[in-house]
C-alpha cells in the first residue's frame, strides 16, 4: 500500500500538526497529541471527542464553531492514552464540567475512564456518553455491546450545538444520550484499509464477498454476503436500518411522515460517484416508506485509510433534535451553513 508519509511511526503526529494548520488560527495543538480551540468561553460545559488517527476527517476534524471544543488523539486505529485524555481534558475545562463523546471500543473506554479518573483528582466533573450505532455489531436488546461509527457526524453535531446553550453538565450529556439513541447506522466493505506501520491489508475478502458489519479500525465484518449492486445492496442495508428501529423498545419504529437525517458515508477508497449512485436510491427507498430526509450528508466523512466501503446513518429527528441540528457550524470534517 503505498503511502506519501514520512515515518510510519510518525503519522499520527504529522497528521495531527497538519490539521492545526488546516484550522488557520481557530485551533491549537496541546500537549503530546490533542487538539483544542482557542475560545471556549468561561463557564462553558466543554465537549471533548476523541480516538485513533487514520479515520480522517474525523474525530479530530470536528473541532470547531459550534461542535467539539477539543479532541484527544491516539496512534493510528489505537485509542489515546490516558495522559493524552488528561491533557485534552485540562485544556477544554473552563470550570463547569466536560463531557466525553467518543465510539464504543475497548480501548477507548478504558482509557478515557481512566482519563476521567485522573481529571477527577484534579476536581474536574467528566461525563461520559458512549456512540454504539452500528446495528449489525450487536441487538437492539444489547446496544451497550456496539460499536460506533459514521453515525458519530450527526451525533457530534448536535452535542456541539446542544454544548452551546447547556447550562449544566446533566442537561449535555441528556442531549447527547438522546442524538444517540436516535442514530442508526449500517456499514459494509468490499475491500480492506492498512496501517502505515505495517503497509500491510488489515484483513482479506474474496472479490465476489462484501463484509457486513465492518468496523472503522479496519474490522472485517461480522458476517459475509454476496457483492451485489448499488440498487440491490442500499435497500438491503437500509431494511437493517428500519427493522433495528422496529425492534427496538427504547424508541418508535421509522413510520410514514417521519423527518431524519441521512449521511452516505465512504470508507476512503469508495468514490464520490459510487455514494451518488448510492444516495439516490436511498431517497427513493425513503420516499417510498414516506420518509422525509430533512439534511443529507455525502462523502467520505468517516473512513478507514484506504478500505473500500460505504455506510449509511439515519438519524430520526423530533423538534428537540431538529433545533441541535439547524444550527450552523464549521470545521475541516463538516461545515454546515
Amino acid at each position: 500500500m503505498k503511502k506519501l508519509i514520512n515515518d510510519p511511526l510518525k503519522v499520527a503526529d504529522e497528521l495531527l500538526e497538519g490539521l492545526v494548520e488546516a484550522y488557520d488560527g481557530q485551533c491549537e495543538k496541546v500537549g503530546t497529541r490533542s487538539i483544542v480551540k482557542k475560545e471556549i468561553p468561561d463557564g462553558k460545559v466543554a465537549l471533548l471527542v476523541g480516538g485513533g488517527s487514520g479515520h480522517e476527517p474525523i474525530y479530530h476534524g470536528l473541532v470547531g464553531t459550534n461542535l467539539a471544543d477539543g479532541a484527544a488523539c491516539g496512534d493510528i486505529f489505537a485509542a489515546p492514552p490516558p495522559d493524552i485524555v488528561l491533557e485534552a481534558t485540562q485544556a477544554v475545562d473552563r470550570g463547569n464540567g466536560v463531557l466525553y463523546l467518543y465510539g464504543n471500543y475497548a480501548g477507548d473506554v478504558m482509557n478515557f475512564d481512566i482519563g476521567a479518573e485522573l481529571a477527577g483528582d484534579e476536581d474536574i466533573e467528566v461525563r461520559t456518553v458512549l456512540i454504539w450505532d452500528d446495528v449489525c455489531s450487536a441487538p437492539p436488546t444489547e446496544k451497550a455491546k456496539r460499536r460506533g461509527i459514521a453515525g458519530l457526524v450527526p451525533i457530534v453535531k448536535m452535542a456541539g450545538a446542544a454544548s452551546q446553550t447547556a447550562k449544566t453538565l446533566d442537561e449535555l450529556e441528556a442531549a447527547a444520550k438522546k442524538a444517540v439513541l436516535h442514530t442508526r447506522s449500517v456499514g459494509v466493505s468490499m475491500a480492506p484499509g492498512s496501517i502505515p506501520a505495517t503497509g500491510k491489508p488489515t484483513f482479506e475478502i474474496d472479490d465476489d464477498k462484501i463484509g457486513l458489519g465492518m468496523g472503522i479500525h479496519g474490522e472485517p465484518g461480522v458476517g459475509e454476503i454476496p457483492m451485489a449492486k448499488a440498487d440491490e445492496l442500499t435497500p438491503m442495508m437500509l431494511d437493517l436500518i428500519f427493522k433495528d428501529f422496529e425492534e427496538d423498545a427504547e424508541i418508535d419504529a421509522l413510520a410514514e411522515g417521519d423527518e431524519i437525517l441521512l449521511l452516505v458515508n465512504s470508507l476512503g477508497a469508495t468514490t464520490m460517484m459510487e455514494c451518488l449512485i448510492c444516495l439516490r436510491k436511498a431517497k427513493a427507498y425513503l420516499a417510498d416508506k414516506g420518509v422525509a430526509v430533512y439534511d443529507t450528508m455525502v462523502g467520505p466523512l468517516v473512513t478507514c485509510q484506504e478500505m473500500a466501503g460505504i455506510s449509511f446513518s439515519i438519524t430520526k429527528l423530533d423538534t428537540e433534535l431538529k433545533g441541535y441540528w439547524d444550527p450552523p457550524c464549521e470545521s475541516v470534517c463538516y461545515t454546515k451553513l
